[in-house]
């Protein structure tokens, strides 16, 4: 089906600059729906489970296959997971399932959906915003409409995105210091999480009821209705932050995961964070450590282990 193609032009400081609706990147699908037959609030809604399930699946068969090679990737051994833990599997399963069905209810109630835009209008706000700067500067048309489509498809989202990670970041930074603090909110809530000593993967969510809708549900609608996002740009972010939370309980410390690699809030760091030494450290999750270095409440491996051998 052919679809309607329309150009708008708007007059800048008596300079004629138009943009067209086939302006789009390479990343932005123009259809109703990014999967036929799924609208995009629900596909929003069940990436993230997908995602969650999809590669803890990935890590519990890595943890199944006893391959030789991977020891030495192992930041503790498979014997430590039964013997440490005070939570069966089958009980962090249950308790995850139900998190995200409680997740799911919220997100029917709290995320509506957002329709596919007027972009060209959309483009010709942000040189609204360019033009004064740009056209009495420069005066250039070419200039003026490149720097709109970029701030429009490309600056605007990814600071959205990064300024969604940080919304995340400092609730959940907070909101887990002061369950660890507080000892009624560690003992009544937060205890529940570390039953799990030894993380694994698909115990990432696994937390009281209360705790997983404060921390995670609460933080993540905070994030995406303060950062103005679509549904698209939710269920990235949300994607986002589940392959992350999963990777940091994995167990691994993987040279090769490019969720280990592009920051240093990854298994390791969280896992000290997992031991009885560095429980007061490392709060930050899931995706920077910034606020545990500004606060001073950063742990590093060799930190730890000096501490567990001065204990």
């Amino acid at each position: 089906m052919n679809k309607t193609v329309h150009s708008v032009c708007s007059v800048y400081d008596g300079h004629s600059v138009c943009f067209t609706s086939l302006e789009y990147p390479f990343y932005h699908s123009s259809n109703p729906t990014l999967v036929d037959g799924v609208s995009d609030p629900i596909l929003t809604l069940a990436g993230p489970i997908l995602a969650y399930w999809s590669l803890s699946f990935f890590f519990h068969y890595l943890d199944s296959s006893h391959w030789k090679w991977l020891e030495k990737y192992r930041i503790h051994e498979s014997a430590e997971v039964q013997s440490k833990n005070r939570v069966t599997p089958s009980q962090v399963v249950w308790a995850v399932i139900f998190q995200q069905v409680v997740q799911t209810a919220l997100g029917i109630w709290w995320i509506s959906d957002h329709s596919d835009g007027d972009h060209v209008k959309g483009m010709h706000h942000v040189a609204g915003y360019l033009a004064p700067v740009l056209m009495k500067t420069f005066g250039s048309e070419k200039l003026l409409s490149t720097l709109a489509y970029s701030f429009y498809w490309w600056v605007i989202p990814t600071a959205q995105l990064f300024f969604a990670m940080f919304i995340i970041d400092t609730w959940q930074y907070f909101l887990h210091r002061a369950m660890h603090v507080n000892k009624w909110l560690y003992r009544h809530f937060h205890s529940w999480h570390h039953r799990l000593y030894v993380p694994y993967a698909y115990g990432a969510l696994y937390n009281h009821p209360v705790e997983g809708f404060l921390l995670d549900s609460l933080g993540a609608i905070i994030a995406e209705s303060t950062t103005g996002m679509n549904s698209r740009q939710a269920l990235l972010l949300f994607v986002i932050s589940t392959l992350k939370t999963v990777d940091d309980h994995c167990g691994y410390r993987l040279p090769f995961d490019p969720l280990q690699v592009v920051t240093s809030n990854n298994a390791d760091y969280h896992d000290i964070h997992h031991q009885v030494v560095g429980i007061k450290s490392n709060f930050s999750q899931p995706f920077f450590i910034h606020w545990d270095a500004i606060l001073g409440t950063r742990m590093t491996r060799q930190q730890l282990e000096l501490r567990k051998r001065r204990a």
